[in-house]
């Protein structure tokens, strides 16, 4: 089983680099999140550095349209404006863009490919932990697929088809394959396999909102 709940008491997001910016024009601003650092504000008032006040520095009108985790990194994009932030939202929440993650997991994976079909809810006991939840979850998918095989371990790429909260390291968990250096869901062996959450978001896909073009940038792994 997992260990105790962790939580931020000592947060200290990485400083270097301080904003990672991919790509700005008059309506989007594109970052690489570094792991370790909050999308937005935490409820506690220690918790108020994270990317939405470090872009705003910059970037004053730059708006959230979806979150990473603290620990995932990689690419996310903000609006600059109330019209592009309506657009880009939309597709997010009608699942008419693309994401894509990289990830190392516990375990050698034998097929080459699959999907995940398993439906999460929040662990109330245990929040913000999520679980499979057969009876009470959401639908959520997940496809992946192997990159690459080491020794006791494999890197897959992962497509959400859904945008459940923790679902990819859920699902992965749920197969038998945690990602390392989780510490929500990850015990001993596969939790100090790695000195972060080795979950990274390595591209986005999305209709720009005045151009009307498919976008996709990506955010090289750093693992």
């Amino acid at each position: 089983m997992p260990g105790p709940m962790p939580t931020l008491t000592n947060y200290f997001p990485p400083l270097e680099p301080y904003l990672n910016v991919v790509h700005v024009d008059d309506d989007i601003l594109v970052l690489d999140k570094p792991s370790g650092l909050l999308s937005v504000p935490g409820k506690d008032p220690s918790l108020w550095d994270c990317l939405e006040y470090r872009a705003r520095k910059s970037y004053p009108t730059a708006g959230m349209c979806h979150r990473l985790d603290k620990d995932t990194s990689g690419i996310l994009v903000m609006a600059l404006n109330k019209r592009a932030h309506g657009k880009i939202g939309s597709q997010f929440e009608h699942r008419q863009s693309t994401k894509s993650y990289v990830a190392r997991v516990w375990g050698e994976m034998e097929a080459e490919n699959g999907l995940v079909d398993l439906p999460l809810a929040t662990d109330w006991e245990n929040k913000p932990r999520q679980r499979v939840d057969p009876e009470n979850g959401r639908s959520s998918q997940t496809e992946w697929q192997v990159m690459e095989r080491e020794p006791g371990i494999t890197r897959v790429r992962l497509t959400p088809l859904t945008g459940r909260t923790h679902q990819l390291r859920v699902h992965m968990k749920a197969i038998g394959h945690v990602i390392l250096g989780d510490v929500f869901y990850a015990d001993a062996e596969p939790l100090a396999a790695a000195d972060r959450l080795q979950l990274h978001a390595e591209k986005l896909g999305f209709t720009h909102p005045t151009t009307g073009e498919f976008v996709t940038f990506i955010a090289p792994c750093p693992f």
